[in-house]
């Protein structure tokens, strides 16, 4: 017995609607569930100064939003910050997405406080810079322009590196834990098991068992 199915006026199948999966249903969760600041509309005014606006029905909760995200109660450093990451792609029809692209990356560092927003708004430049340096070095035509991409590229790689592991040992106060086991057989026969730890502030202790 064949099943019947649901068609339109035209007669055309109606498709059944997709059932996400589970882990998809978390992910939409997850995604609705999140409180994202505004994005940030970048407009001309007539002596062609660049003015940002908080793209929100109501602009002041708008700016609440996001200075929440970006770990800072200041409005003069919210002001300078944003006017910070607007100068650094190039002036163009994509200035916007770029901006709030590179805000989105701020942002998804969850910054507790001014110095990590700013560490982040740097991040986000350099990231930038390496991705531009990426497009150019896949486009060159000469061996010195290779060199030339490559060289930058890999500074700024590099410095991306350290921004990442500065803003870890900021988070952490600067204490690093390394443990190292060891294991000591003499020649009796009796195994000595031990771990060295350091602190941050160069404390070191040894622990020691025999069996």
């Amino acid at each position: 017995m064949s099943q019947c199915r649901k068609r339109n006026s035209k007669g055309s199948e109606i498709s059944k609607p997709y059932e996400p999966t589970p882990r998809e249903r978390d992910a939409i969760e997850a995604w609705r569930n999140d409180l994202r600041s505004p994005r940030l509309k970048v407009s001309r005014e007539e002596d062609k100064v660049t003015a940002i606006s908080f793209d929100h029905q109501d602009p002041r909760t708008g700016q609440a939003v996001l200075m929440q995200a970006l770990g800072t109660t200041d409005t003069d450093f919210l002001s300078g910050i944003l006017h910070q990451l607007s100068d650094v792609p190039r002036e163009g029809p994509d200035l916007e997405d770029k901006l709030n692209f590179m805000l989105a990356i701020v942002r998804g560092l969850k910054p507790k406080d001014q110095l990590e927003t700013m560490l982040g708004a740097q991040m986000a430049a350099v990231h930038l810079a390496t991705m531009t340096l990426a497009h150019r070095l896949g486009r060159v035509e000469t061996i010195q322009q290779q060199d030339s991409a490559e060289r930058a590229f890999n500074k700024l790689a590099r410095t991306f590196a350290a921004q990442m592991e500065a803003l870890k040992r900021y988070r952490t106060g600067g204490q690093q834990k390394v443990t190292v086991e060891h294991i000591t057989v003499n020649e009796g026969g009796q195994a000595i098991v031990g771990s060295v730890t350091q602190g941050g502030l160069g404390d070191q202790k040894n622990k020691g068992s025999t069996s």
